[in-house]
């Protein structure tokens, strides 16, 4: 997030990449990003540092769940947008799947049931069972 977002103006993104590859040389196994980081921007610099076999050595991970225009952010748990704004991660990020794909914000007016259920009928993510201990 801070890569792009809030904290500070970003920085040269050439040298973002090059940062997130040492990290990963390093060992890290998660990436974790959000459409509302500057936003949209902080995906598709993700989705530019996942190239070239790096997609593979990690796990990605976006979130969804903040509409925002030039004016406003509104929390929105509703299916439609929640399709949308799965399709449009998955764009921005250059991937068919994201790894784990979860609720920023929560939106009261709509039922959390309601919400997470359309995840599971897009083509947002694979779901796979995981079986404990292994």
């Amino acid at each position: 997030m801070g890569m792009s977002a809030f904290y500070r103006a970003s920085k040269p993104e050439p040298d973002m990449i090059k940062l997130i590859h040492h990290a990963i040389i390093a060992g890290i196994t998660l990436l974790d990003t959000s459409d509302i980081y500057e936003p949209q921007t902080n995906e598709i610099l993700i989705g530019k540092t996942l190239m070239g076999g790096v997609r593979e050595k990690v796990d990605l991970a976006t979130k969804f769940g903040v509409k925002y225009d030039s004016e406003a952010m509104e929390v929105s748990g509703d299916p439609a947008y929640v399709k949308y704004a799965c399709e449009a991660s998955l764009k921005r990020l250059s991937v068919d799947c994201i790894d784990l794909y979860y609720v920023h914000r929560i939106d009261n007016r709509v039922p959390i049931e309601i919400t997470v259920s359309i995840i599971f009928f897009t083509q947002c993510i694979s779901v796979t069972p995981v079986k404990i201990g292994q």
